[in-house]
């Protein structure tokens, strides 16, 4: 991972344009390609990123990503502050607390929750930066990701749009598509994965384990 501390302005050209006047900000390089700018608030949100696969082209002053459908992330360095690089190596992944990793394990036997004709290809399928927790087949055979949270939130979705992003790298897979499963999705996960075409399903714990409910319901 490579760390710059700059002062920059950044422009986004592409299927929408938006510009970041000159300020001190941390540029971030990863591994798999990613290029993201950071301020110091918001959290762990970048200002403007660019996902894999894409590429970096450095010249005096200026940085170009771009990405493969010809969009641009530009960035004018004024003053750089820091440039570092660390090795991080393979990350072991997000481990799971008992109840999301017992969900994976009920929604694996049972992958017509997602839709008529789901079959399960593998469980805990083995990326290069992680697992996907489901990879299935649909009723059209067609290759689908899921992703399983306990609570769906916005990391989540990020997480399971860079394994779709390296799952359709692979013509034998290609083209795969996204669930974003969960007990319970938070309202800003749910729009910012619609946005990316994924599909959000909240899942009901109780009923996979076949527990029927007490609580009288009107219908």
């Amino acid at each position: 991972m490579r760390l710059v501390i700059a002062r920059c302005s950044v422009d986004y050209v592409g299927r929408l344009s938006a510009h970041l006047p000159p300020a001190t900000r941390l540029l971030m390089v990863k591994a798999d390609g990613s290029v993201s700018i950071h301020a110091d608030d918001r959290a762990y949100k970048p200002l403007n990123w660019m996902s894999p696969p894409c590429r970096l082209e450095e010249a005096p002053g200026v940085w170009r990503v771009v990405n493969k459908a010809g969009e641009e992330l530009r960035i004018t360095l004024e003053e750089i502050f820091q440039d570092t690089s660390y090795e991080l190596g393979v990350d072991p992944g997000l481990r799971k607390d008992g109840v999301e990793a017992h969900l994976q394990e009920l929604l694996a036997a049972n992958p017509t929750t997602f839709g008529e004709g789901f079959t399960l290809i593998r469980r805990e399928y083995m990326t290069a930066i992680g697992p996907v927790d489901l990879l299935c087949r649909d009723g059209a055979a067609a290759t689908v990701a899921v992703e399983v949270k306990r609570r769906g939130e916005i990391d989540g979705v990020e997480q399971l749009t860079r394994y779709l992003e390296l799952l359709n790298r692979d013509p034998l897979l290609a083209p795969v598509s996204g669930i974003f499963a969960a007990q319970e999705i938070k309202p800003q996960a749910r729009v910012l994965a619609e946005d990316r075409g994924i599909r959000c399903v909240v899942v009901d714990y109780d009923k996979l384990r076949g527990i029927e409910r007490d609580e009288l319901t009107l219908f």
